[in-house]
């Protein structure tokens, strides 16, 4: 029961992180024909994902504690109840500020509560595979640019901006709140209690406080903070910078779609590289393929070329994602998992929120995107500068030891 319940908690943080995130990351597809409708600048509507990055970083932090001392259930639950509310709250605002303030705040409040808690639950669940398995529950962010934004577009275009995020508000009830009462806790962690989990021979052991102050996480989550950093802007902005070089629109979300495909891809490829070669070589050549891929935007201005460019895109950026949960889980153990890991996401979100705001303040400064890859590909550079620096702690110890 407990080796095939893991997988129900993979396909349940699947579909978790496919709706929460791709309800959030669709506001690429609202920016344009809100801006048409409502007046408000793309700075400020792009601002509202800014915030909800920052916010949904110090949220996730925030529910990775909460579950490692309660578990994921409860937080799921919650999350998902608010991420319904606040995308029906921020369809019905008639004001830049209190939609910045619903969808920037309260979106970013609730996407927090699954990334990182179902990131560790699953960590939990698996000693084998478990790169794929993390890989599995990223998964569902690659998902998303395949179903949610083109479900979006799809009712933007019958309808309006309004009635589309309002719907998918209502869709997240539907399928986030069943979902959310199918987690569990690892059963190591439920045998032991609330506060405490044993912990399996040879594994490492840290407090909170001892894995804050280790070189590993500063590393890692610089690395983390990076990469996303250097990707978050040509995602969000590429739905506009296609149109801008004269891909209809409906073509342009498809582009979306083909990088979360390429995502999907991307994780399941490199986590079965994690598991044979190690998660930091192959977090290393994705983060330089990525690195490639963001200053070759430069170049194409073509539907075919925006195809085959989102396959290598999407595959680099999507892969690497779920290695830094792999490398964190060697270093550290499981005790503080979700803690640790809602800490890195925190120094993630950080990174993610500067891509929209920066492109949205290029477009406008501009009228053109150009400044954008240029700068987002040498802070991808600077990534791969890092992260070759990263030791996982377990491997130290050993090198200490002979």
């Amino acid at each position: 029961m407990q080796l095939s319940y893991r997988w129900v908690i993979v396909g349940v943080g699947a579909l978790m992180t496919c709706v929460a995130i791709g309800a959030m990351f669709s506001l690429a597809i609202y920016l344009q024909p809100m801006s048409a409708a409502t007046g408000w600048s793309r700075t400020g509507i792009s601002s509202a994902m800014t915030l909800d990055f920052l916010v949904m970083g110090a949220a996730g932090f925030g529910w990775g504690a909460l579950s490692d001392r309660i578990g994921p259930r409860l937080v799921v639950l919650a999350g998902a109840l608010l991420l319904g509310l606040a995308l029906v709250l921020a369809s019905r605002t008639t004001s830049l500020l209190s939609f910045q303030l619903t969808y920037g705040v309260m979106v970013g409040l609730a996407a927090g509560a699954f990334f990182a808690p179902m990131i560790a639950a699953a960590t939990g669940w698996f000693t084998e595979n478990r790169s794929l398995a993390v890989s599995l529950v990223s998964a569902g962010m690659g998902v998303a640019p395949m179903t949610i934004s083109p479900f979006a577009r799809w009712l933007i275009t019958t309808y309006d901006w309004r009635v589309a995020m309002m719907t998918v508000g209502i869709m997240a009830w539907i399928l986030l709140v069943p979902a959310a009462l199918l987690v569990r806790r690892p059963p190591a962690a439920a045998a032991a209690g609330p506060t405490s989990a044993p912990v399996p021979g040879g594994e490492p052991s840290m407090t909170a406080a001892e894995a804050f102050r280790s070189p590993q996480f500063i590393v890692l989550a610089l690395t983390f903070f990076l990469c996303c950093a250097a990707h978050s802007g040509p995602i969000f902005h590429m739905v506009s910078y296609a149109i801008g070089c004269g891909i209809a629109p409906m073509a342009a979300v498809s582009i979306y779609s083909v990088e979360g495909l390429a995502g999907l891809g991307g994780r399941l490829l490199f986590g079965l590289l994690a598991d044979r070669h190690g998660a930091k070589p192959v977090l290393v050549v994705g983060l330089l393929v990525q690195a490639f891929a963001i200053a070759t935007y430069l170049a194409v201005d073509r539907l075919g070329e925006f195809y085959a460019l989102a396959l290598v895109f999407g595959t680099a950026y999507g892969g690497v994602m779920p290695l830094y949960a792999v490398l964190a889980r060697e270093s550290f153990g499981q005790r503080v998992m979700g803690t640790l890991f809602g800490a890195l996401t925190m120094a993630s979100a950080i990174g993610m929120a500067f891509g929209p705001w920066a492109g949205g303040r290029i477009f406008d400064a501009f009228n053109s995107y150009m400044w954008l890859y240029i700068g987002a590909s040498s802070v991808a550079v600077a990534a791969v500068a890092v992260a070759l620096v990263f030791s996982p702690r377990r491997e130290q110890v050993r090198l200490q030891a002979a």
